[in-house]
């Protein structure tokens, strides 16, 4: 009896599609799973090769097919849709996944523990709430700009535009809305700051976030979410596949042998990107207030534009990282 040797499966909501063929490519499954019987479906086979597309609930539906054996990996959908033949449909896109996951030279996303997942859970609260602050701040602003009330930018500045506005002379129609608006704003804002003191004390306890805070530009916050997105670094095959992941290199346009290179890719992880961004923007700031010295650093500040040193600061910082988590050593600095 001929046994399943790959199977690609199509994750959704409710009903999962299943495409299984032997070793040689011959289909012997093409039916579609009820999620609450997934698990079930999968112990019935012998330990084989499951491709899944990486995307929600993937890492989940990974760690338990593994518990029954299986050699599950996780393949970008990005680089699943050239398999797709013809047409949107769930079992076009598990025949896709099956055939992708086979590939010699495919690239594939690792499985994240129960523990990296609810540290990004938190990574993605606190970002989600800064968002939330930016919201408020805009609108008060915006509200109070009507009535002639205007401070500087920043929410640093906020506690003084509601001072202000509490104390003009504004209809009474205007008080209840400022009231919600600002209780708001305080709420929010104090709940950043225990996210924010809570990924701190976290990053403190980790090994790795604590080395990677050794790099200038690096602060407990990127530390913490490092450690937790890149476990491992042994898929990028050197120090420039990192940068090149995370969109901080330029995007090739060449075509009949002439280079033509544009603007960063921004590809990858935006949140990673914006945390190493602002820490060069960080580190380049203070070297403007002393001294930019003569380094590569100092030169390039001095011939380029700010966000382009703040860039390159990044890609570099991006390198360094990837050496101190394959070599497990802390930064030394040139």
């Amino acid at each position: 009896m001929k046994e399943v040797a790959t199977i690609g499966l199509n994750l959704a909501k409710n009903v999962f599609q299943v495409h299984g063929v032997d070793a040689k490519g011959i289909v012997l499954v093409r039916r579609q799973v009820r999620r609450a019987q997934v698990l079930l479906f999968f112990s019935r086979f012998p330990p084989c090769l499951v491709g899944m597309e990486a995307c929600a609930g993937a890492h989940y539906w990974s760690r338990e097919l593994a518990k029954l054996g299986h050699d599950v990996r996780l393949v970008p959908p990005s680089y699943v849709k050239p398999f797709v033949k013809r047409g949107k449909t769930d079992a076009a896109d598990a025949e896709a996944i099956c055939e992708a996951v086979t590939r010699p030279n495919m690239r594939f996303v690792p499985v994240k523990t129960e523990r990296q997942q609810a540290v990004l859970m938190q990574h993605r609260t606190r970002d989600f709430l800064v968002r939330q602050l930016t919201q408020l701040v805009n609108a008060i602003r915006a509200h109070l700009g009507e009535f002639g009330i205007v401070v500087p930018k920043g929410v640093h500045n906020m506690g003084r535009l509601i001072a202000e506005a509490e104390t003009a002379d504004l209809p009474p129609e205007a008080r209840m809305p400022l009231d919600l608006l600002a209780g708001q704003f305080r709420d929010t804002k104090q709940r950043i700051d225990v996210m924010t003191g809570q990924l701190k004390a976290d990053a403190e306890k980790d090994e790795t976030a604590c080395r990677l805070q050794t790099v200038p530009g690096i602060g407990p916050i990127t530390a913490s979410v490092l450690a937790a997105t890149l476990p491992d670094v042994s898929s990028f095959r050197s120090a420039r596949d990192l940068p090149a992941w995370l969109g901080l290199t330029p995007k090739p346009h060449s075509s009949g042998g002439k280079e033509r290179f544009g603007s960063i890719s921004k590809m990858g992880n935006r949140y990673i990107r914006r945390l190493l961004y602002l820490g060069a923007m960080g580190v380049i700031s203070a070297r403007k207030r002393s001294d930019p010295g003569t380094d590569w650093l100092g030169r390039l500040i001095a011939t380029k534009p700010l966000k382009v040193a703040a860039i390159a600061l990044a890609n570099r910082m991006a390198r360094a990282i990837w050496a101190m988590l394959k070599t497990g050593e802390v930064w030394r600095p040139t």
